[in-house]
């Protein structure tokens, strides 16, 4: 038999004896955990009169969505980031990041089309914001393009890029409305169909322009009429044939003056009496755009082309302020008109390609000037995104495009805010907030946020050194996404190029 297995029994281990404390101890140890209780709650609250504690602990519900939703909620106001690529505006007002807008880089991911709508009140930095756009697009290769420079505010960036300025109203500096632009000199050279083809978008812009010439209150005062329309068609052919370069509106003048036996049986008035009634009205208001305020302005040949191989082209009418509204409404419109169909027509005919950069500031007497450049703009407004082109629309108000005189021409205002993908919204009043609503759906705190730049009360300013709060700050919308907020700090460099009001500091 073998051994028998010994079994170890595990031994038992006495816990070690606490050491008796004493009653004083004890009554130490009870008022410390109170004290650890009044200052440290527990998981369901303190207990007690206004204790607020729970007897069920709230296991809490769970919301989820996306970003763009989310981003909009109180007290939240951040919206996605933008893609650092494009123009730098500045940082973020609530967290720093660096933001950017890139209107021609958007189309077809982030925006439908490269049109943007800045507006703000006066003197809170919005024309310093368009510059820098149009600075950083020409170093991308764009063409900035400047239509009517009414304050002369784009002259020195335009020269400091090396670009072109033409200067209408100084020093008998002219611009002829006839003017056929680059084509004058490829015309003749086409083959007969395309010769015809071209000749007769000529005779159409001559008449677009003449026509929102005569609109204005320096010519008729009014739009021409249908025996105006036609008169003029026939006069501005017979005085083009009848020269070897482009007409003015003398010539044209002349040839309804003269009556030829063509535009007679074209107007069905063989007897005098009858012609000089019908044309007696049209004939004042071509000679109001030669004589009066207007004299010298567009009564003769171009006296500088616009050069469309340089970097930047401004058209510089300040010298027109001095001579009225009416007078400056009437410069808008033909240089616009000119700028324009120039660069269109040096498309057309393949000696240029480059996308443009059009500021269209001072929009106010733009949409005040009548419906001219109400069609120019809409046109433009169209064409941008087959072009690339970045067009910036700067205005004070919504209300401007309440000022035109036909709800035909302010339906066309309206669309061209309704085809902006991008806005740019700074320092503004509640009141116009609410009208911006009406065009893009602003939040609460969004509105809050630039209602609070609109006013220098609300940051305690002490009128001594400080800039007015809205200077610089920018609400960027695009579509429906939530609107981040910028603000924007110049160089040295650009508060020199940029600075408008001698009043204020560059911001």
């Amino acid at each position: 038999m073998g051994k028998k297995k010994q079994i170890h029994t595990p031994q038992r281990l006495l816990e070690p004896t606490r050491a008796r404390t004493t009653a004083a101890e004890r009554k130490a140890e009870r008022q410390a955990k109170k004290q650890r209780r009044r200052l440290i709650a527990g998981r369901l609250g303190w207990g007690g009169e206004f204790g607020g504690r729970a007897a069920v602990e709230d296991t809490g519900t769970v919301y989820t969505g996306p970003s763009t939703q989310v981003g909009a909620v109180y007290p939240f106001l951040l919206g996605a980031g933008l893609p650092p690529r494009g123009v730098p505006v500045g940082r973020d007002v609530l967290t720093g990041e660096l933001v950017c807008v890139d209107p021609s880089g958007w189309t077809g991911r982030l925006t439908t089309n490269p049109g943007v709508w800045v507006m703000s009140q006066p003197g809170a930095g919005k024309s310093a914001l368009v510059k820098r756009i149009c600075l950083v697009y020409s170093a991308y290769g764009h063409m900035v393009v400047v239509p009517g420079d009414v304050k002369g505010e784009y002259t020195p960036l335009v020269e400091a890029l090396g670009g072109s300025v033409v200067r209408i109203g100084a020093a008998g500096q002219r611009l002829n409305p006839l003017d056929s632009g680059p084509l004058k000199t490829h015309i003749a050279s086409l083959p007969a169909k395309e010769r015809v083809v071209l000749e007769e978008a000529v005779q159409g812009r001559r008449l677009d322009a003449l026509g929102a010439l005569l609109a204005t209150r320096a010519g008729l005062g009014r739009q021409p009429s249908e025996v105006d329309w036609s008169a003029l068609n026939t006069a501005v052919s017979l005085a083009d044939g009848a020269t070897a370069d482009d007409p003015v509106i003398r010539d044209v003048i002349n040839v309804l003056r003269q009556g030829p036996q063509h535009l007679r049986d074209k107007l069905a008035a063989s007897h005098e009496e009858r012609y000089t009634d019908l044309t007696r009205s049209l004939i004042a208001g071509l000679e109001n755009l030669c004589d009066g305020p207007l004299k010298g302005l567009f009564d003769g040949p171009t006296t500088a082309a616009i050069d469309l191989n340089a970097p930047a082209v401004s058209v510089d009418i300040s010298a027109l302020r001095s001579r009225g509204n009416d007078v400056i409404s009437a410069g808008m419109i033909a240089t616009w008109a000119y700028t324009y169909a120039a660069v269109d027509t040096a498309r057309t005919i393949g000696v240029m390609n480059r996308r443009l950069v059009l500021p269209m500031d001072e929009m106010w007497r733009a949409l005040r000037s009548g419906p001219g450049l109400v069609d120019a703009m809409d046109s433009i407004s169209r064409l941008n995104r087959l072009y690339d082109d970045v067009t910036i629309f700067v205005t004070h108000s919504l209300l401007d495009a309440e000022s035109l005189p036909t709800e035909e021409d302010r339906v066309k205002a309206r669309g061209l805010m309704d085809r902006c993908d991008t806005w740019v919204i700074g320092a503004s009043t509640g009141e116009e907030l609410q009208r911006v609503t009406g065009k893009r759906a602003l939040t609460e705190q969004e509105r809050l946020i630039i209602q609070s730049w609109a006013s220098a009360t609300s940051t305690g300013l002490d009128g001594t050194d400080q800039i007015h709060p809205g200077r610089g700050k920018y609400l960027i919308k695009i579509g429906t996404r939530p609107g981040i907020a910028a603000a924007t700090e110049l160089t040295a460099a650009e508060k020199r190029l940029y600075q408008t009001d001698a009043n204020t500091p560059a911001a």
